[in-house]
């Protein structure tokens, strides 16, 4: 039963939230505990005109280019866990990965998502990221898409490297920002190490992607603390997915989020994050969990891929991607039921030069500060 007196203070909530004023962390709280369909579809409501207010009926669309499936490491979560025999593994070449990009650019894609497991091949030796620099260095001459590039905790000279090649976006994933919990996910890597890269590429000019990972024993005030992070971090796009149980691993018995702890919390993040980016991804529930995601206030589809890729997404590694769901033509059908538009890869790319201008200019002027 909801009392009137939780009913005044939700809108209190969401009255400032529509106002563009910070909210304190006993409020973001009470947002991630809602859990009443009423309530639920007022902080909906709320998340997507603070959406329309920032981006309009705008869309952003990614295309997804898991180009290999080798990984060093062994996430209790993860279907690529170095152990894992039971998955699909594989290393695409930089014929097929741009003939593959090059399609998806013809789609109608404002995105490439370049991403790997931190494959042994590229971490082994001194020189093993040279094939990489040089397969973004190739895709930036043929397509003029920006490319958002995935390939886990780099080296600083990495990170350099990716910013002088032209990648416009470093993603690096925490999963999760209690320490506790990160290494029972993520077993043997460093915490801070994983989280002081992003920092640096951030003050490379690089934009950053920060994700969390639903459903795998946080807590809501590790979601709050999560949130508080990413904006202390400045992240450019924030991103919540629902952890879906993998064969294979240690966690494939443990039970699975229900669908609504992914809304609520990509609603939230519209809140707190009115003009960043947050992306629907097909990756978990596939078309199907779309139309809901874009309702809780997201403004980017990610994780298209191409039937004819012979790639695959990471929690529902295949799912409607044969059936051409996870495509921009499958996809389309739902935006415009919702009444949302794809947007022009011009005006994407003008919302990338303005963020590095204005993170550019932050960075100097921290700098001055310092001195």
């Amino acid at each position: 039963m909801v009392r009137d007196s939780d009913r005044f203070l939700l809108d209190e909530i969401l009255d400032k939230a529509l106002s563009i004023e910070p909210l304190d962390r006993s409020e973001v709280l009470y947002l991630l505990n809602l859990k009443q369909p009423r309530e639920l579809d007022k902080l909906f409501t709320a998340a997507r005109q603070i959406r329309n207010r920032f981006f309009g009926d705008q869309v952003y669309i990614y295309g997804f280019l898991y180009f290999s499936t080798w990984c060093r490491n062994n996430c209790a979560f993860c279907r690529y866990r170095a152990s894992n025999n039971l998955c699909h593994r594989y290393r695409k070449s930089d014929t097929q990965v741009i003939e593959a990009a090059l399609e998806m650019m013809d789609s109608g894609v404002h995105l490439l998502d370049l991403t790997m497991g931190e494959d042994p091949f590229y971490y082994s030796g001194k020189d093993g990221f040279d094939s990489l620099l040089g397969l973004i260095k190739e895709l930036k001459r043929q397509i003029p898409l920006p490319v958002m590039v995935s390939p886990g905790s780099v080296p600083d000279r990495v990170l350099e490297k990716l910013f002088e090649t032209g990648a416009e976006w470093y993603a690096c994933y925490q999963e999760t920002h209690n320490e506790k919990l990160f290494h029972q996910l993520r077993l043997n890597q460093n915490y801070q190490e994983r989280l002081r890269v992003k920092y640096k590429a951030a003050r490379l000019g690089l934009l950053i992607e920060e994700g969390i990972l639903s459903g795998v024993g946080e807590s809501l005030e590790d979601v709050a603390d999560s949130m508080e992070l990413m904006k202390d971090m400045g992240a450019h796009q924030v991103r919540v997915m629902n952890f879906v149980p993998q064969r294979g691993t240690p966690m494939q018995g443990f039970p699975p989020p229900a669908r609504m702890r992914e809304r609520l919390i990509i609603a939230v993040m519209r809140i707190l994050f009115p003009d960043r980016l947050v992306p629907a991804s097909l990756d978990v529930y596939g078309i199907d969990g779309l139309c809901g995601k874009l309702e809780a206030g997201a403004n980017v589809v990610t994780s298209l891929i191409l039937p004819r890729s012979d790639m695959v997404g990471v929690a529902e590694s295949t799912r409607d991607v044969y059936e051409g769901y996870r495509t921009v033509d499958g996809i389309t059908p739902t935006l415009n039921r919702l009444g949302l538009s794809r947007a022009r890869l011009d005006g994407y790319i003008s919302w990338i030069e303005e963020e590095r201008k204005r993170y550019i200019s932050r960075y100097y002027s921290e700098e001055k500060v310092l001195m």
